[in-house]
């Protein structure tokens, strides 16, 4: 399956818990101000490339306890993002989902994607509320929601 990415971090450890292999899915439509990753935005920017070969380097290594899917705004590309989210559970390893929506305003078409994700950080950017004190999030409104433990 294809998807769009502007980037991969294969060992993170600033974008969950533990050590993350970080997908920054392609394109968003908020814009907010100060994004930490504006190149994201663009729709068509970043590269198509397969999810196998994210799957591949994810089974490379040893170390990883998950996988995070950020962006951008990954509800744009729900399909790989499900595919990589239920390899990653068979795998052993836990997902988080960053996204920009709030968590009550996630759609349906989301709702299978939601099964294989343990940790949601909801809601978008805010400048004014910036706060470099807080754990795997950039503004106070955010939220670290735990869907499973």
């Amino acid at each position: 399956m294809k998807i769009r990415i502007a980037g991969i971090v294969p060992e993170s450890y600033v974008d969950g818990e533990g050590i993350r292999f970080a997908i920054f899915m392609q394109g968003c439509l908020r814009n907010c101000a100060g994004c930490h990753n504006p190149e994201t935005h663009a729709l068509n920017g970043g590269k198509i490339i397969d999810t196998d070969e994210i799957i591949t380097a994810i089974k490379k290594d040893p170390l990883l306890t998950g996988i995070t899917l950020s962006g951008g705004e990954p509800l744009l590309q729900i399909a790989p993002a499900l595919e990589l989210a239920k390899t990653a559970k068979n795998l052993g390893l836990n997902v988080w989902l960053y996204t920009g929506y709030k968590f009550e305003e996630i759609t349906s078409d989301a709702d299978e994607l939601l099964k294989f994700v343990d940790v949601v950080v909801d809601g978008e950017y805010i400048e004014e509320l910036r706060d470099l004190e807080l754990d795997f999030r950039g503004s106070k409104n955010q939220r670290i929601i735990y869907l499973r433990r």
